[in-house]
């Protein structure tokens, strides 16, 4: 372990060590496994401390099982390509965490080449964690479900199909449960059901089946957890050891293999109807394609700027001497089907070397005997956004109905890309309009540092009405402000660009901010504004620290020092801005201290539904303190706050502003 430390401090470059700062487990590796640095998420995953993780190989830190799995995403995507795949973490005495994990390569400041390893939020889709347990138990012939205590239910999950089919429904309650066990056997049932045990024993039971037969169950429960921050579920694990004649075990096999299918295509068509990003639909599509059809593997083209950019899931792989980008004027099935809009069944690669005797496909054909078939995405008659790939094991060729249901969940992914990229497109639109609108702050200010952040909510257009100013006025004072305007639309915006062109102009004659917030209250009333804003407003002498505040229903101020200690300045004010016309605004004087920062923020960055005011602003202010004694800059601070506050899923417009006195 001392010569990997070794390699680990050598090797060491400025890489982008921001990709540790998120919530979720990551750690950026070298290309040959080696991890460099980790953060603690990532740490209490491997289920050890941090400085045991780095300088050692990434698959010497999962579980034996997984070892072979780890090394092949990591070599996959050190290409580079990208690779993801769901990963168990086991912990000892407690309940194994479950995670979607991608590898992708990643370029450092220094254009050193690093493997960027992380778990991806997949609260929207957590049953695409459960797929590997369904093909798993599947293959060694179990039934798996889930049990939820709270509403005494048990919930169907997939698995083998002879087992599922003892079951009346895909959801039944643990009465009727109880009701099909046998009288003496209905004590180990309920005591395997309460038991706390992360994996509890094998337990026989009879089950007497609405068929009328009775059949010997051998039953275990398990906990996992589903995400690195999800919740803890109980499963349970069935095996049939009945000995049966083998045609009543097809026909159960095949009652339970079309329920499998109607559940998993549902499951597919929520998970697609539900994706909100490109990269939301490609987790998606890969976790759940080849799944739901029976395939052994899966690749997703989506057209960008005239090419086909191809992924895949771990089933299909794609050629090391070629990129991820394909033509759209190749002669090749997947450009073929995105140009045409016409699907394609390759029964296997000798019918594909005829088809296409020329071609070099960047996909490597997984055998020669597998099949595979290509679907367009978007709806018939419209040009196609790309184009998606099953892959079959020899000699398996869809029925009618199941190449129906391949096209029709392609037809709904494609409506997905278009719905995402229209979304896309507006919020590309709206940020360039917010930004166009917010001011640049002066390059330097004499005696004070000063850094701003702004982002808007994932909403409507995403042009929101928050904003930040600060400006040096005549007497060499610095007036500063933050505020936020009603709505998250156009109209949103441009009132705010009143009240703040508005307020810019009044401070120029009067050094106030008891008098600007007045005459600006009295100006947007007289306007009839439909709208109203909430404001913070200081006037500040960089000479001698000396500062006087007013402010109108916004958010108390943050004052952080160089100890690492802050607190909450309540500064006096009146009612939101637009609204009573003679209001009265009055002020308060107090004195920055040199090395000490006033943090301004809206009420998006500390209120969320979870998260109070209060709780907010201790936690904020905690953040912005621990930077100022950790001698980050004010715009590192900025950063700091605005990244904890958009990783809390926080709906609203975000905006920081920063002022330190040097």
């Amino acid at each position: 372990m001392g010569d990997r430390s070794t390699i680990a401090r050598e090797r060491q470059v400025d890489a982008s060590d921001e990709l540790l700062r998120r919530a979720e487990p990551s750690a950026l590796l070298y290309p040959d496994g080696i991890i460099r640095s980790l953060n603690e998420a990532m740490a209490t995953a491997f289920g050890r401390p941090a400085e045991e993780c780095v300088g050692r190989y990434v698959w010497e830190l999962v579980a034996e099982g997984q070892r072979i799995v780890v090394e092949r995403i990591v070599a996959h995507a050190s290409k580079p390509r990208l690779a993801m795949r769901v990963l168990e973490f086991p912990r000892p005495g407690r309940a194994s965490v479950v995670s979607l994990i991608e590898a992708r390569s990643i370029t450092a400041a220094g254009g050193e080449h690093l493997v960027w390893v992380h778990a991806l939020n997949v609260h929207n889709d957590l049953g695409s964690l459960l797929i590997p347990f369904r093909l798993s138990a599947k293959a060694a012939g179990l039934g798996l479900c889930m049990y939820l205590p709270q509403v005494q239910q048990l919930e169907w999950l997939g698995g083998a199909p002879a087992v599922e089919a003892l079951f009346a429904e895909a959801s039944v309650s643990l009465p009727w449960v109880v009701r099909h066990v046998h009288r003496d056997d209905r004590g180990s049932l309920l005591r395997l059901l309460a038991s706390d045990a992360t994996l509890g024993p094998w337990t026989s039971l009879r089950f007497h089946a609405d068929q009328g037969d009775w059949y010997h169950l051998a039953c275990q429960t398990r906990r996992i957890q589903l995400d690195y921050d999800g919740p803890e579920q109980v499963f349970g694990m069935i095996r049939d050891d009945t000995q049966r004649e083998a045609h009543e075990k097809e026909m159960l096999a095949e009652l339970g293999a079309e329920r499998r299918r109607a559940n998993e295509i549902t499951e597919f068509s929520s998970a697609l109807i539900r994706t909100a990003t490109e990269q939301e639909l490609q987790q998606v599509v890969l976790t759940r394609l080849a799944a739901t059809f029976d395939g052994t593997g899966a690749a997703l083209g989506l057209v960008d700027n005239g090419h086909l950019c191809v992924s895949t899931d771990a089933g299909l792989t794609l050629r090391a001497d070629t990129r991820r980008r394909m033509s759209l004027d190749d002669q090749l099935p997947l450009a073929q089907v995105t140009r045409t809009g016409e699907p394609l069944f390759i029964a296997d690669r000798e019918e594909f070397s005829r088809r296409w005797p020329h071609a070099d496909t960047i996909l490597q054909w997984p055998r020669p005997d597998v099949a595979v078939s290509v679907t367009p995405l978007g709806s018939a008659g419209d040009q196609p956004l790309g184009a998606w790939v099953v892959a079959y094991d020899s000699g398996h060729r869809p029925s009618p109905e199941e190449s129906a249901f391949v096209i029709t969940l392609a037809e709904l992914a494609g409506q997905a890309l278009v719905r995402i990229r229209s979304q896309q497109a507006r919020v590309e639109l709206a940020t360039a309009v917010q930004q166009h609108m917010l001011p640049t702050l002066p390059e330097r200010l004499p005696g004070m540092e000063v850094a701003a952040r702004y982002r808007p909510c994932r909403t409507g257009l995403d042009i929101g009405g928050d904003w930040y100013d600060a400006f040096l006025m005549p007497d060499g004072t610095v007036a500063v402000e933050i505020g936020d305007a009603q709505g998250h639309d156009v109209d949103a915006a441009a009132f705010m660009g009143q009240v703040r062109g508005s307020m810019r102009a009044l401070a120029s004659h009067e050094p106030d901010p008891a008098t600007v917030l007045t005459h600006a209250n009295q100006l947007l009333v007289a306007m009839d504004a439909p709208r109203f804003a909430s404001c913070t407003m200081l006037n500040i002498d960089p000479r001698n620290g000396q500062v006087t505040g007013a402010s109108v229903g916004h958010v108390p101020l943050l004052c952080a020092h160089d100890d690492g200690s802050h607190d909450v300045r309540r500064l006096p004010g009146g009612p939101v801005l637009g609204i009573l016309p003679d209001a009265d605004y009055p002020q308060e004087t107090f004195t920055l201290d040199e090395d000490t920062a006033l943090v301004m923020v809206t009420d998006g960055v500390v209120e969320a539904p979870d998260l109070t005011l209060d709780a907010g602003l201790e936690q904020t202010g905690t953040l912005a303190a621990q930077a100022l004694h950790d001698g980050l800059s004010a715009e590192e601070t900025a950063d700091r706050i605005l990244d904890a506050a958009t990783a809390m899923n926080h709906s609203d417009d975000l905006a920081v502003l920063i002022v330190r006195r040097t």
